[in-house]
């Protein structure tokens, strides 16, 4: 059996994957991203080589680097954008799905997919961390809880508090101080979940979404977006059967498949 390798070095967290002659994952992790890329990126290959009983990178048909930190992944055979990874990730897990918004740790993206997994059409806020995975874990400090939690306390809320600052720092303050006063925390959480999902419209927009979208990155777990942007957006959000957070990992992974697949039969 052969297998074909993708890794997504992330500004947060770093993601591999390993598929074989099919496209089925046999192999994956998800570990936080060090200082240094190039780390990242040895530190998550050695896990899922492990996983396959594999000695080096270099024993899979090829490899493909993606993500903020693709360039350095010493061992890739070639790098190719997170935009199309995560496009092509999307379209294997489920090819129905045409539309997708990415939240990542730095910034968001709307992707539209073509018909074969590639890029259709994108929109990308990289300017400002508001509404990012930085963003949440700022708030998540704020109301002294873990991320999980944070993601499903808005669930609960009756009302929303709306929170006006659009800056991840001016946010947290905002937050800090309606938090001091006694606010409700469910519904200090609904605003925040609610601030996230307008963010997302224009990038929804961009990404041609009709009816349905799918979420991608880490935010992607994160219950109370999901429920927002529903609510915000009007469309449905469509659960991915594969880890929303591998989609980087896997759309590298599928086209390090195709390339090594053409490489073979050439």
């Amino acid at each position: 059996m052969k297998y074909f390798g993708g890794c997504d070095v992330g500004s947060t967290y770093t993601k591999a994957v390993i598929v074989d002659e099919n496209g089925k994952i046999v192999a994956d992790t998800t570990m936080k991203s060090k200082i240094n890329a190039e780390e990242s990126a040895k530190l998550a290959m050695a896990e899922v080589l492990k996983q396959v009983g594999l000695d080096k990178s270099e024993d899979l048909e090829y490899l493909i680097g993606t993500g903020y930190g693709r360039n350095k992944v010493p061992f890739a055979d070639e790098n190719i954008s997170e935009i199309s990874c995560h496009a092509m990730g999307v379209h294997v897990t489920n090819p129905s799905v045409k539309a997708i918004i990415d939240i990542g740790g730095q910034d968001i993206k709307g992707i539209s997919i073509d018909a074969d997994g590639t890029v259709k059409n994108f929109a990308m806020n990289d300017k400002c961390a508001a509404g990012t995975g930085r963003f949440y874990e700022a708030m998540a400090r704020s109301f002294e809880m873990s991320l999980p939690e944070f993601s499903k306390l808005s669930l609960s809320a009756k009302n929303v508090i709306p929170i006006t600052a659009q800056c991840t720092v001016f946010a947290e303050s905002e937050v800090i101080t309606l938090v001091g006063e006694g606010k409700p925390m469910n519904e200090i959480a609904a605003g925040i979940q609610m601030a996230v999902a307008k963010r997302c419209f224009v990038m929804s927009k961009k990404a041609g979404a009709t009816d349905s979208i799918t979420l991608t990155g880490g935010c992607a777990k994160n219950d109370g977006l999901k429920a927002a942007i529903e609510h915000v957006l009007k469309l449905k959000v469509v659960d991915l059967d594969t880890d929303p957070q591998l989609m980087g990992a896997l759309g590298a992974a599928e086209y390090a498949r195709q390339k090594g697949m053409a490489k073979k039969t050439a």
